[in-house]
């Protein structure tokens, strides 16, 4: 009976993930027009994201922004670029700011406020929903 129920549970579990996968949107990585990056390796992202670096590749100062907590678009994101749920997500950052060793990346309310402030900051990093691009800034490319 107890393998039964485990069973189910399982697949409610299943379920859930596969209903939240479907909700979420395609999110693109995006930089300032200004800014020379045109693509980057996802482990790249990651390491801008999860303030393990303050730099692009080529030395420049790299400053990542969230979209809020909670998300799809945020938790398809971490999922696929860092491997991370929203639940380790939240266990990471936990861990980083009890000790002093970083602060998460400054959290917009949606994707038209990110771009925006991508935009006049070729400094900065972001993600954004597709239908939310435009010339003011540019998706690069992420590869595996």
């Amino acid at each position: 009976m107890q393998k039964l129920i485990s069973t189910l549970r399982l697949l409610l579990l299943a379920g859930v993930l596969l209903s939240g996968a479907a909700a979420a949107s395609d999110f693109v990585v995006i930089v300032s027009a200004r800014n020379p990056v045109t693509a980057l390796r996802a482990e790249q992202v990651a390491a801008i994201f999860l303030s393990q670096t303050g730099r692009f590749p080529g030395g420049e100062e790299a400053t990542a922004l969230d979209l809020p907590f909670g998300s799809p678009l945020r938790d398809d994101f971490y999922y696929k670029v860092a491997a991370r749920t929203p639940a380790l997500m939240k266990a990471y950052w936990t861990k980083m700011v009890f000790t002093g060793r970083a602060q998460p990346p400054r959290e917009l309310p949606n994707s038209a406020a990110v771009r925006k402030m991508v935009a006049d900051n070729p400094a900065m990093i972001a993600y954004i929903d597709r239908s939310a691009l435009d010339a003011s800034v540019k998706a690069i490319q992420v590869t595996p």
